[in-house]
C-alpha cells in the first residue's frame, strides 16, 4: 500500500499591531510571535494558542467561534476578515495582523464595533415601524408573507454586524458620519418589509445625502469582503436609482 502523504508542518510568523489606549505612554508597535502550525488551524485558534501560551496580554475578540457573531473581524494581511473563518494554511509563512479601521481601538486586535453600530441602529431607527401597533392591540395576527419575499428579506438580515465593510470602505475612513453599507442594507431590508409602514420619503431623509447612499464611491470593497457575501452593492444601487428618481 502507498503512503498518504503528510503536508510539511510550517512555523508560522504571525505579526501583530500591538496598542493600548490605556496606556497612553505606549507606542504602537509590532511584535512578531513564532508558532508551529496544525492541521485545519483557523487563525482564531493560533491566536488563542499565542494568548494561552505565550502573552496573556494580547488582545482580540471571540464569542461564537462559527462565523455568526461578527465579533473577531480583524486585517488580515491588509484585508478585513474574520478571525474564526480563516485557515493559516491559505496565508503565507508570516501572517500580519492589525485592528479593523474605522472603530474606536479598545486595545491590539479588539475594537468597538458594538458602539459604532449602535450609533447607526439609533440614526436610522433599524426597528419595523408599525402604525397599527400604536394600538397596543397584542393579540392582533401577523399577515403572512409571502415565502418568496421572506426569504428576500432574510438575505439581507444574514448580515452578522462584523464591520468588515465598513473597514473596507474608503468612503467610511474619510467621512466619519458615513452610515457604511451595514446601513444602508438596513434601510434596504425594511423597505422590503410589508410589515414596516414607513413612506419612502421617510427613508430618503435618513439616507439621502452623501452621508448615506450619494457617499458611496462604489468601490465594492463591502460587497467583495463581506463574510456572509451579501449583495450589498447590487443593495446600494438600487436605493440609489430609486432616490435619484424621487
Amino acid at each position: 500500500m502507498s503512503e498518504i502523504p503528510t503536508r510539511a508542518v510550517r512555523e508560522l510568523t504571525i505579526r501583530v499591531l500591538r496598542c493600548n489606549p490605556a496606556e497612553p505612554e505606549q507606542t504602537p508597535e509590532w511584535q512578531d510571535f513564532r508558532l508551529e502550525e496544525a492541521e485545519a488551524m483557523t487563525l482564531f485558534v493560533a491566536l488563542s494558542l499565542l494568548r494561552e501560551e505565550q502573552d496573556a496580554s494580547l488582545s482580540f475578540d471571540f464569542v461564537c467561534r462559527a462565523g455568526i457573531c461578527g465579533s473577531c473581524g480583524m486585517l488580515i494581511n491588509g484585508r478585513p476578515g474574520l478571525a474564526c473563518r480563516t485557515l493559516t494554511r491559505d496565508l503565507p509563512d508570516t501572517i500580519t495582523l492589525a485592528p479593523l479601521p474605522g472603530f474606536e481601538l479598545i486595545a491590539d486586535l479588539s475594537v468597538n464595533t458594538g458602539k459604532w453600530m449602535r450609533g447607526m441602529s439609533e440614526r436610522l431607527e433599524t426597528w419595523v415601524h408599525d402604525a397599527g401597533l400604536a394600538d397596543h392591540n397584542l393579540a392582533q395576527v401577523e399577515a403572512p408573507m409571502d415565502p418568496a419575499l421572506a426569504r428576500e428579506i432574510y438575505e439581507l438580515e444574514r448580515c452578522i454586524e462584523c464591520g468588515c465593510c465598513i473597514a473596507a470602505c474608503g468612503t467610511a475612513q474619510m467621512r466619519e458620519n458615513f452610515v457604511g453599507a451595514v446601513g444602508l442594507n438596513q434601510v434596504a431590508r425594511f423597505r422590503l418589509d410589508p410589515r414596516d409602514t414607513r413612506e419612502d420619503a421617510d427613508y430618503y431623509e435618513l439616507v439621502g445625502d452623501e452621508d448615506g447612499v450619494f457617499g458611496c464611491m462604489t468601490l465594492l470593497g463591502c460587497e467583495d469582503l463581506c463574510p456572509k457575501d451579501l449583495p450589498l452593492a447590487a443593495q446600494i444601487a438600487f436605493l440609489r436609482r430609486k432616490m435619484a428618481r424621487a
